[in-house]
């Protein structure tokens, strides 16, 4: 996998309208690891994409209807059978960690790079994601070397988040 100009060379390319520029003079030193399903506890379906891009349709699904105002992003999707999905140059900020902080610096989105994947906390994940994070994961550390911690948002928000959960296997890096 490569990065050229911030984007991933192999990934779709949507971009969301969620992003904004990063303070300048911050290094990119984080990835955050999160899950999710639209509507919950589903999976396909493209509505990740429509809730990124804001235009995910409130008629759809109750819960659509809950979340549709939701302007939130993240650098990129895996999905469940490994497919990546890119909403944000990585030389961008993408509004993923909402209020968060890590080693005693708040505004995670500042320094890092959000990583969904799809799925949900207490559900296994693929084995092709597991792969396709772990060369993800090596791709980004070799394109910006300031990037070494990689965490769940449940690091960052504790309390507030549980993603990516119990079902994830973090001794699969190891």
């Amino acid at each position: 996998m490569h990065i050229n100009n911030g984007w991933l060379t192999l990934a779709e390319r949507i971009l969301s309208p969620n992003i904004d520029d990063r303070p300048e003079g911050t290094a990119i030193d984080l990835l955050v690891i999160h899950n999710i399903s639209l509507p919950p506890n589903q999976f396909g379906g493209g509505h990740i994409a429509e809730l990124f891009t804001n235009c995910l349709n409130p008629a759809a699904d109750d819960y659509f209807a809950e979340i549709c105002g939701l302007k939130v992003s993240a650098h990129l999707l895996i999905d469940r059978l490994g497919a990546i999905t890119q909403f944000a140059p990585f030389t961008q900020r993408a509004w993923h960690a909402g209020v968060s902080q890590f080693s005693g610096r708040e505004r995670c989105n500042d320094f890092s790079i959000g990583i969904e994947l799809e799925g949900l906390e207490h559900h296994p994940f693929e084995g092709a994601q597991y792969e396709r994070l772990r060369q993800l994961i090596w791709s980004i550390q070799a394109a910006y070397p300031t990037v070494g911690d990689v965490v769940g948002h449940s690091d960052i928000a504790p309390g507030r988040k549980e993603d990516p959960g119990r079902a994830f296997r973090w001794e699969f890096f190891d």
